[in-house]
């Protein structure tokens, strides 16, 4: 395994421990993980659509030069 997949999976495993210390139930951490999931999809659908807008004007600039 990888280091940097260690270090993904250690501190999934650090931040699970505390949600579930502090009384968080497992559902309630599903949802929590759901939410995080949406927010990374949506930061990647952001990002996706300036990198397509960026190229689409690079193209557009390219022709016109």
């Amino acid at each position: 395994m990888s280091a940097n997949k260690q270090n993904t999976r250690l501190l999934a495993q650090t931040f699970f421990n505390q949600l579930r210390e502090s009384g968080y139930t497992p559902m309630q951490v599903v949802g929590m993980a759901t939410e995080l999931l949406d927010l990374v999809t949506e930061d990647i659908k952001v990002h996706a659509n300036v990198a397509q807008a960026t190229a689409e004007g690079m193209t557009d600039f390219r022709q016109e030069a």
